[in-house]
């Protein structure tokens, strides 16, 4: 397995096929099963030249790719790069022997119902869950029902890694475009299943710490929990429950000024995603913007279904948060000793620059830990990772999948 990943700033759509073609080309110096494209929203009115430009330098790989609201590769240099709000090409190329890749384009309207059987997804897919393939998927960003899709999928292929994001918006037209083969599409979600003599692993950094400890929901109604309990007391004990709004006034006590300042415009929801876990660790949770304070009964609107039992905790973002979330997540997968192969990384507009100062950020903590492994990829509307074994659509986040032989076993 070889892959290539290479990055352009030409403004000329020609020119920077040219050059990452080129590149990657060079750097590979075999013949390219997989081509996956990220294109910035500067070049919006040439998205349809692109794939018969690129037919000239690949074509016999799988296109596969989508706009972008900025875009990551390798320079020639050989360091990784991201660029935002500029023109620029990211060309990622992978030759897989012993790799089957099925690509495919789904309507979000067309989608089997949730109750449907295991089966009526599989035939969509037109891949057998018996092959455990992983997936890239890249959606429209307006479409409805990406967490039906991700439910669904999940359902049918429980073992199967699933990586990918929400395709980058460009500002005056507000469309996007998504490639799959000879194809570009305004909506619905574009995929690629491998399966075979590939391994993907996935690295989801949220950016988040808790503050407080976790509580148990007692009461809770769709979205909406009202009451909440220490998760040291017995859910049936006579412990007196609490609304979230006194823990949230509690916990506020014991934040440092700096945490009360933060608090005010970044203060998020976790909800743990094991019931059985008796400690929980920052990755257990899922990160769910807090939407709204109901002052006169104390409960709190959280941006996903809640049940009673289910373990909460409030959590904190901010860049130093972030970065230290996404290094421990690198270091921990250091320790494995995998040998990665090739790499593709999601992240949110909201990161970046904007939320870092600097440039390269994200890209550069990861070839830190991981060395220089050929890294392609862009900033999304929305990241679509695993945290457990369930895979979500996030914001605010950093998706990395992590391409390895399958045969690589993790140190002890």
């Amino acid at each position: 397995m070889k892959w290539a990943s290479a990055i352009s700033t030409r403004p000329s759509l020609e020119s920077a096929v040219r050059d990452v073609s080129e590149q990657a080309l060079a750097q590979l110096d075999a013949t390219p099963d997989l081509a996956i494209v990220f294109i910035s929203s500067a070049f919006a009115s040439e998205y349809p030249r692109l794939l018969p430009l690129l037919r000239e330098y690949l074509p016999a790989a799988h296109l596969f790719g989508c706009s972008g609201g900025g875009v990551v590769g390798v320079t020639a240099e050989g360091s990784p790069k991201e660029v935002e709000n500029a023109a620029a090409l990211s060309l990622t190329l992978a030759h897989l022997p012993g790799v089957t890749l099925k690509s495919f384009h789904l309507s979000i309207e067309e989608l089997p119902d949730l109750d449907s059987p295991p089966s009526e997804w599989t035939e969509i897919i037109e891949v057998s869950p018996a092959e455990r393939p992983h997936f890239l998927l890249v959606a429209d960003p307006f479409s409805e029902g990406m967490n039906d899709l991700l439910q669904g999928l999940d359902f049918a292929y429980p073992d199967s890694v699933k990586v990918g994001g929400l395709a980058g918006i460009e500002s005056l037209s507000r469309g996007s475009s998504l490639f799959c083969g000879q194809q570009i599409y305004q909506e619905g979600v574009v995929g690629v299943a491998l399966f075979g003599q590939i391994a993907m692993d996935a690295i989801v950094a949220q950016g988040c710490r808790p503050i407080g400890q976790p509580y148990r929901v007692v009461e809770g109604d769709r979205n909406i929990v009202m009451q909440v309990q220490a998760q040291s007391a017995d859910i049936d004990s006579e412990a007196a429950p609490q609304t979230p709004l006194e823990v949230l006034q509690s916990i506020f006590k014991d934040l440092s000024d700096a945490d009360r300042e933060l608090a005010q415009r970044a203060l998020f929801i976790g909800m743990a995603q094991s019931s059985f876990k008796p400690t929980l660790e920052q990755g257990d949770f899922l990160i769910r913007n807090l939407v709204g304070v109901d002052p006169k009964v104390g409960a709190i609107a959280i941006a996903d279904r809640v049940r009673p039992g289910q373990r909460i905790q409030f959590h904190l973002r901010d860049a130093r948060t972030s970065a230290d979330d996404l290094e421990n997540l690198l270091n921990h997968y250091q320790q494995r000793q995998y040998q990665p192969a090739g790499a593709l990384m999601f992240v949110c507009n909201g990161r970046g620059e904007g939320l870092y100062k600097q440039p390269d950020f994200d890209s550069a903590l990861f070839e830190k830990y991981l060395g220089p492994v050929p890294l392609g990829g862009f900033f999304c509307n929305g990241e679509i990772g695993p945290v457990g074994s369930t895979t979500f659509l996030h914001g605010f986040t950093s998706v990395f999948g992590i391409f390895r032989d399958p045969a690589q076993a993790p140190a002890e």
